[in-house]
């Protein structure tokens, strides 16, 4: 049976940008190479749920290593990009003043590749909040093919 995806992205124009490089910065410290969202091309009007892309480029850290001469996008990094996602979501919405941190993945699949030249479309949804945590569903998409999901729970740190 094929996963239903956490909210319709066929009216979600994905050439408009929400939060650029310069806005993410004000919600993620990750940078450089471990930067896995490159735009937020959506966001709902509660704020818990969010669209976002990174662009699978040649250049790669990962290319030459993960596979040589077939390169595949390690699924790690398709749930830190996830994990990314959900905590522009959070941090946005004003609910941590300090490090929001990665703290649990579970129901992770794999359903398909993610290799070099391919946008990999990031889905987030909230699925509970507390004071100090939050959990959410995210999904990867590529070429409108569900390619990978999980549930993440974050923690302000």
């Amino acid at each position: 049976m094929a996963a239903s995806l956490l909210f319709p992205i066929d009216q979600i124009d994905r050439s408009q940008t929400i939060l650029g490089k310069e806005e993410i910065d004000r919600f993620l410290p990750q940078s450089g190479h471990m930067r896995m969202v490159d735009r937020v091309l959506w966001i709902s009007e509660s704020g818990t749920s969010i669209f976002g892309v990174r662009q699978i480029r040649h250049d790669e850290f990962w290319v030459d290593g993960h596979i040589p001469g077939r390169p595949i996008f390690p699924g790690v990094l398709m749930i830190e990009a996830g994990a990314q996602l959900c905590s522009i979501a959070h941090t946005r919405l004003g609910r941590t003043t300090g490090f929001t941190g990665f703290t649990r993945c579970d129901d992770v699949a794999f359903r398909g590749q993610v290799v070099p030249g391919d946008q990999f479309f990031i889905l987030a949804s909230e699925i509970e909040f507390n004071r100090r945590r939050f959990i959410c569903r995210s999904q990867g998409l590529v070429n409108d093919k569900l390619v990978f999901e999980a549930t993440i729970t974050g923690m302000s740190i």
